[in-house]
């Protein structure tokens, strides 16, 4: 694996909700026990550059922030608990949400784009496949629509009429060492990014790796379009990132367990410092 860019950033995870309620069936296509407990978090992540990164004239890091989470009307809609808005935990986190100017949509499932709303100012960074997804014949199929919110569709739909939308048709760079990658599987056209940081290269799976434990022993998460593209997914994203712990997956439990807390808030962690057990 080549050295990090000269250029390294800090990202943050930052938990807004909960599903204590899942089981491992629900959670792996060969779960070992159905019906054990295996609960999901619901994380918003923001990549902030060092000082002199940001808007002109500003102190203030850069900050990109990858996927915008649900609202609370999706969640009461799908039974999940909310502890925040995205919005709330990026202030939290001393983020203004409404200042951010880029925001990575990895997929279009309600639970990553269903916030566009909290980000008025920003880009919204998608893969054009992805799009062609969600709004194609695919949608006809109430099986393959069921992740997706027909509400955030047309929230993206209304930011490209708006020219808050770049498209990308594969890896493509959109700040200094940060690259986006499409990988596919979950979705039509799910994406993940790769970060330099001060511990190597950090990989952000998003969904294209729900929990460690379905790319660590190759068992895909069920939601999936295409089986064989996920596998394939897991095998590039371990390419790109400078080890298993530098692949960091979308609904984890354990990856506020597993780095240090920000500023003490144990709902928000540091992912570009090494893990501490």
């Amino acid at each position: 694996m080549a050295s990090p860019a000269t250029v390294t950033y800090e990202i943050l995870a930052l938990r807004y909700g909960i599903f204590d309620g899942r089981i491992a069936a629900q959670n792996y296509l060969m779960p070992d026990d159905h019906m054990a407990p295996d609960p999901l978090d619901f994380l918003v992540f923001a990549i902030q550059g060092p000082v002199g990164q940001g808007p002109a004239g500003s102190d203030n890091p850069r900050t990109i922030v990858m996927d915008t989470g649900f609202n609370p009307v999706s969640a009461k809609r799908r039974g999940r608990e909310v502890l925040c808005t995205p919005a709330e935990a990026l202030r939290n986190a001393g983020i203004d949400a409404a200042e951010v100017r880029d925001v990575i949509l990895t997929h279009m499932h309600w639970d990553h784009a269903g916030g566009m709303e909290y980000f008025p100012k920003a880009m919204f960074h998608l893969q054009e496949s992805e799009m062609a997804y969600c709004t194609g014949r695919c949608m006809c199929q109430p099986f393959l629509r069921r992740p997706f919110d027909v509400d955030d569709v047309q929230s993206a739909i209304r930011a490209l009429y708006a020219d808050r939308i770049r498209f990308h048709d594969g890896t493509v760079e959109i700040a200094p060492g940060i690259t986006l990658h499409l990988i596919g599987g979950h979705s039509g056209g799910i994406q993940s990014v790769r970060v330099p940081t001060a511990r190597g290269w950090v990989v952000l799976a998003g969904d294209a790796v729900h929990l460690w434990g379905n790319i660590r022993k190759r068992n895909p998460f069920p939601v999936v379009v295409d089986v064989a593209r996920m596998l394939r997914g897991y095998e590039i994203l371990e390419g790109l990132a400078d080890g298993p712990d530098h692949v960091i997956p979308g609904h984890d439990p354990l990856i506020l367990r597993r780095f240090p807390a920000h500023k003490g808030n144990k709902e928000i962690v540091r992912l570009d410092l090494p893990p501490i057990g």
